[in-house]
């Protein structure tokens, strides 16, 4: 009785473990000492292709094996099968195996395996079991590939150069053969091929490289609607009618394409291009790879509204340059005439009645102050340009910051300056220039200031720099404007608004020269009004 007990035990035991096994999520595969597979579960017969129900086929090994395929997507032998491998006693712990059947998507599974123990040592055969890791390790490569992309937009000047790698990165995260980057041409209007990747390093004839039509075809339907599309099958697809769009289907059908995802490249509201990718399978994710290619997509925007915007600044310094070139050496010429000429009519004034004395003191005035413009024009350019340099001597900046003050203070009414000037201070430097700089920033916070107001000026050695600082109560900068203080024709809204005369140049020649010098030139607010200017010089001297 108690051995027909153990026997029924046995058996319920081994019912129990059955019915465990098949209600796994993982797959379980086991083989005997052979090396014959023996045993799988409902799940990994649904990963295998296998009927669920029935005896496993003789021919199971030959018909399964064959799709398994290592992480790099090749071939897996026979000796780097986790299975076959805990076999001969090795314990396989947590490696990827690909599964790559026909018409259907790459699946990733972590897989551990090892030998079934039998009595006196010997192996009666192995076991292996498999998680599907698809989505995580497509999560792990998706991140991966924006690393990707990110390195090679940084290495890259253009679109076009950057098209290759970028694409080839993307189209190995996806585990699809090739992808294509179109722009929008800023001459035409037109969408363009900018570049493309082809994993098997073919270019067939018409695939790459096409002219997309507005609202035809994929690619050209992204570029009408703005939004991502997804065709899980073209040759099914029915909405790909007009003749343009059956040509490129067949195109595609012919290189072995079956799926498309193509995806808007954007800065902000703006469309730049089209990104589309290409698979010879159909996928299931179609979510998930959306966001993948959006993400770079996005990366690829801002990439190239950098770049145009770089090549816009380029364009705008050279129209600026030419316009200092024209207004200096085209008026030039002219106002220096002109000023001379009436110069002499504004001293010559007798005899004439007070009405054209008036006009003739506005036009020598007037004439005076757009002669300044140009002298000032014509020095930055040619500061900028490396045609006007610096005649470097040795200067005692203490003795020239107060030799300004001093003609500062007998230049107008209820003017306080405050000067804590050291005894001297040389240092290497042009000496006009550097006059021209200390004027120009002492004028302004004189200008600026109420009437009357202290305006203090302190200089000092600091390490291996001279530090003057310029400090006033007056009007200040509003807030956001700093950095722009020293652009060429700025003047500060607050400026603007009283209606202070001007031409916004004074402080970007005083940045020339001082960026000449090897120093720096800052602006910052002074509390609770008013604005402190620093400028630092080495006290080593100009650069060679």
């Amino acid at each position: 009785m108690v051995v027909l007990d153990e026997a029924a035990a046995a058996l319920d035991n081994g019912a129990f473990l059955g019915a465990l096994l098949q209600s796994m999520d993982a797959g379980v595969l086991a083989c005997d000492g052979d090396g014959r597979v023996v045993f799988a579960n409902r799940a990994m017969r649904e990963i295998t292709g296998i009927g669920l129900d029935g005896p496993l086929p003789p021919d199971f090994e030959d018909r399964v094996f064959q799709h398994l395929t290592t992480p790099d997507q090749r071939p897996m032998t026979r000796a780097q099968n986790p299975l076959l491998r805990a076999l001969h006693g090795e314990h396989v712990i947590s490696e990827d195996v690909m599964v790559s059947r026909p018409g259907h998507r790459v699946r990733i599974f972590d897989t551990s395996a090892q030998p079934i123990p039998g009595p006196g040592g010997t192996t009666l055969g192995a076991v292996a079991v498999s998680h599907e890791v698809t989505a995580l390790r497509r999560v792990e490569r998706f991140r991966n590939c924006h690393i990707a992309v990110e390195h090679v937009l940084k290495q890259a000047g253009t679109a076009a150069e950057a098209a290759p790698n970028l694409l080839r990165a993307v189209a190995a995260t996806l585990g699809w053969p090739c992808a294509e980057l179109f722009l929008i041409d800023d001459a035409t209007g037109m969408l363009q091929s900018v570049g493309h990747w082809d994993a098997a390093g073919l270019d067939p004839e018409g695939f790459f490289g096409h002219t997309p039509e507005w609202g035809q075809g994929i690619t050209g339907r992204v570029w009408e609607s703005g939004r991502p599309i997804w065709v899980p099958d073209i040759a099914l697809s029915s909405d790909l009618r007009t003749a343009h769009e059956r040509e490129r289907v067949q195109i595609c059908l012919r290189r072995g394409v079956r799926t498309a995802l193509a995806v808007p490249v954007r800065d902000g509201g703006t469309l730049l291009g089209v990104l589309a990718c290409y698979a010879g399978t159909q996928e299931y994710e179609p979510d998930l790879l959306t966001v993948l290619l959006d993400g770079v997509a996005a990366q690829i925007g801002i990439f190239v509204a950098q770049r145009r915007a770089e090549e816009l600044s380029r364009q705008l310094a050279r129209a600026q340059g030419d316009f200092v070139d024209l207004v200096g050496h085209e008026l030039r010429t002219p106002l220096t005439s002109i000023t001379a000429n009436a110069t002499l009519l504004a001293e010559e004034t007798a005899g004439l009645d007070p009405e054209i004395r008036e006009m003739t003191r506005v036009i020598a005035r007037n004439a005076e102050a757009l002669q300044r413009i140009a002298d000032t024009l014509l020095d930055l350019a040619g500061l900028d340009s490396g045609h006007l340099g610096l005649d470097v001597h040795d200067v005692d900046l203490a003795s020239l910051v107060a030799d300004a003050a001093t003609c500062l203070r007998h230049s107008g009414d209820r003017l306080t300056l405050v000067t804590e000037l050291p005894a001297a201070l040389r240092l290497p430097g042009d000496r006009v220039r550097l006059r021209q700089v200390v004027d120009d920033v002492l004028s302004n916070a004189v200008r600026y200031s109420p009437v009357g107001a202290p305006v203090h000026v302190t200089l000092r050695a600091v390490d291996t720099t001279a530090e003057l600082c310029i400090a006033d109560g007056g009007i200040g900068t509003p807030e956001g404007e700093h950095a722009r203080v020293f652009d060429r024709f700025f003047r500060g809204s607050n400026v603007r608004h009283q209606g202070s005369t001007g031409s916004g140049l004074g402080l970007s020649l005083a940045r020339a020269i001082v960026l000449l010098h090897g120093g720096t030139i800052k602006l910052s607010d002074n509390r609770p009004s008013g604005t402190i200017v620093c400028i630092r010089l080495p006290l080593a001297g100009p650069p060679a």
